[in-house]
């Protein structure tokens, strides 16, 4: 997989991972729970597999192959770290939609 191509693979997984945190606060915000987790459990999936690609880039980069660093990765780890930060969030607000 070239450079670019991972990168849109990491947006991309990360931006899913996300985009289900979020749905999972709707589902909770509505009482479907259930739902909610397994929402949870998709964006974990799609958050590893950004992590899987984001990890392959670090050991290419410590292998000793100099990794340019673009506009485009800096773009790629962002969205990596707000849908992990946002996953977080989403576990505490289902458990407090589920304790409610």
């Amino acid at each position: 997989m070239q450079d670019v191509e991972k990168e849109m693979m990491l947006i991309a997984n990360a931006g899913e991972a996300r985009s289900k945190a979020m749905e999972a606060i709707q589902a909770a915000k509505f009482k479907e729970v259930d739902r909610a987790r397994t929402l949870l459990a998709e964006a974990r999936v799609s958050s590893r597999t950004a992590h899987k690609i984001q990890t392959s880039l670090l050991q290419q980069e410590a292998s000793g192959n100099k990794y340019e660093v673009s506009v485009l990765l800096i773009h790629a780890q962002d969205h990596l770290m707000n849908a992990i930060t946002v996953i977080d969030l989403a576990e505490t607000i289902v458990d407090l939609f589920e304790a409610s």
